[in-house]
């Protein structure tokens, strides 16, 4: 299995333009909470608690991501919560308002991915590997996360791959 730097570097790889990062750090966001909105329905309910498609989905990725890196992951797992949460409320909206904020919000998102690949001048990774649509919500939290200069041993790491060749 790959390690949090192998998929890290993957994906930085596609994304080494500023202006390609700093447009991922608005649409992934957008993206993720469109997919969480739309997957918000059906919601099941029972004694308190409540399963949505959305909520199986954070599941699933909560568990990907802890099995990485286990401070990004209960960084990944809270954020992904409150996108649960966003989820169900904007899905107990109209159908009308719950569609248009969940596909406007998506459709936005990915306005603002394929901007930043144009200044990349590079497409997508997840049009090379799969996996990147569920690394490109790992990535821009890594990279706030290095911003505010946290996990450098790790970002050391993936930036060593490219000092390599």
């Amino acid at each position: 299995m790959k390690t949090i730097t192998d998929h890290l570097a993957d994906y930085a790889a596609y994304h080494r333009d500023r202006r390609n990062i700093a447009t991922h750090l608005v649409g992934i966001p957008m993206i993720v909470i469109a997919l969480q909105i739309l997957l918000s329905r059906p919601y099941w309910g029972f004694d308190g608690w409540f399963i949505t498609p959305a909520l199986i989905v954070a599941v699933l990725a909560s568990l990907f991501y802890l099995r990485l890196d286990r401070p990004l992951g209960i960084l990944m797992t809270l954020l992904l919560a409150l996108t649960v949460i966003l989820g169900v409320k904007v899905a107990a909206l109209s159908t009308t308002l719950w569609l248009t904020w969940g596909i406007g919000l998506f459709v936005v998102g990915w306005l603002f991915q394929f901007i930043g690949h144009y200044f990349e001048g590079r497409k997508p990774a997840f049009v090379d590997d799969i996996m990147g649509l569920a690394i490109g919500p790992l990535f821009v939290v890594a990279e706030v996360v290095f911003m505010v200069g946290g996990k450098k041993q790790l970002q050391q790491a993936i930036e060593a791959r490219f000092e390599k060749g």
